[in-house]
């Protein structure tokens, strides 16, 4: 090789028959030398030079601190140059049932899936490869996951974690685990984090906490084919988390429906008075047929209770003539109760004031003293005696006159 008559990275030059080619390799870059498009060597950061008449030769630079994605190349050199693909690759293969944490210069900053290569350039970052069997783990260690759980707040983003589940389970709840369909855990309080790959990994939060429920609008027919509408409320919460959801797809759902059977149970074997009159035998019934149905399911309902009971127009009208008709009826009774009360009370003083002269003297009076009440002023004359006996038979004239 000769320097002589090049100046610049695309210079070229001729001395007699030579020709002369220079490349310049930088000192952040790698350099893949080809001849005639086959692979010739590696080039470090320096400058070169070489003969190439028949400019067969070609290079393509690449980025020390970028991966190495020409595939056929990195194929060839771990066939062909295994030497030379160690000398300057830093090759990462992970297989079926693998996943890795890559980290540069020991600080983590990609998650590689399984069954994929990676290649970086070797000696610009120090590279590391922790591999991860997925076979034996399915949950990340918590240390790591907690490296992970807030990515944004890293000085670099890490990269891969669409393969991890990260999720915070907050207080108050439990985490339900399936790993592909089927109920494998159920966690407390903290951060969950489980690899995805290779696997259908869900985590479903239960709020552990007192619940209502409310079965709204059920339109029932009762026993004598009235149609009403009846709002319920039942407090529940789960006793056994992992027994709810090991024996049921969806433990909220299914206490719904038992509720609304319940509901129609009590509704539609009872007459609308009964039901009107007694709102708590609902309850009871409702009650009775939840724990029934709910028992060894995990689920506990604490208390049940119907909320309103809503009524068609045109009964609301016929209950409300009824109800009137009644009230009209006690009352006539009490009318009449107390009329005869009265009458009997006159009986017996008449009865009294016959054999006794004294009392019906305090009668006439007591009448002397209301019809005094109304009389702003009164004349006397011939005593007060002769006054009594005019107002005496003042009153029993209209009983000579009959």
């Amino acid at each position: 090789m000769s320097t002589a008559g090049v100046s610049d990275d695309a210079g070229q030059t001729r001395k007699g028959n030579e020709m002369l080619r220079r490349w310049v390799v930088r000192k952040n870059e790698r350099g893949v030398l080809r001849r005639d498009g086959d692979f010739e060597a590696i080039l470090a950061p320096g400058r070169y030079w070489f003969v190439d008449p028949w400019r067969r030769l070609s290079l393509q630079r690449w980025p020390a601190d970028a991966p190495m994605t020409d595939h056929e190349t990195v194929d060839y050199l771990l066939q062909e140059h295994a030497a030379t693909a160690a000398e300057h690759l830093v090759t990462m293969i992970l297989g079926e049932d693998e996943a890795g944490l890559r980290y540069e210069n020991d600080v983590l900053v990609d998650v590689l899936p399984p069954a994929s290569r990676h290649c970086w350039w070797r000696g610009f970052r120090t590279q590391r490869l922790e591999r991860i069997d997925l076979k034996a783990q399915t949950a990340l260690p918590a240390e790591l996951a907690s490296h992970l759980v807030q990515p944004a707040l890293r000085g670099r983003a890490v990269g891969g974690l669409n393969g991890i589940l990260l999720q915070q389970v907050p207080a108050g709840h439990l985490g339900v685990v399936r790993i592909d369909g089927e109920v494998r855990q159920v966690l407390a309080p903290g951060l969950a984090a489980y690899w995805r790959f290779n696997r259908d990994v869900q985590l479903e939060l239960v709020d552990t906490r007192l619940q209502a429920m409310e079965v709204s609008g059920q339109e029932i027919l009762s026993r004598d084919k009235v149609a009403l509408r009846i709002n319920l409320v039942a407090n529940w919460r789960y006793s056994d988390v992992l027994r709810a959801f090991a024996g049921l797809s969806k433990p909220a759902e299914y206490l719904y429906r038992e509720l609304q059977f319940g509901l129609r149970a009590a509704v539609g074997t009872r007459s609308l008075d009964e039901l009107l009159e007694s709102k708590q035998a609902i309850d009871e019934s409702v009650a009775a047929h939840a724990v029934r149905k709910l028992n060894g399911l995990g689920i506990e309902v604490v208390s049940v209770g119907v909320r309103d009971i809503v009524l068609p127009g045109e009964m609301k009208t016929l209950l409300a003539q009824v109800v009137e008709a009644q009230k009209a009826a006690e009352a006539n009774v009490i009318r009449r109760r107390e009329e005869t009360a009265a009458t009997r009370s006159l009986l017996n003083t008449a009865k009294v004031m016959e054999d006794n002269p004294t009392a019906l003297r305090l009668k006439e009076l007591e009448t002397l003293e209301r019809i005094a009440e109304r009389i702003d002023r009164i004349s006397v004359f011939g005593g007060l005696d002769q006054v009594l006996d005019g107002m005496v038979r003042l009153g029993a004239r209209p009983e000579a006159r009959r």
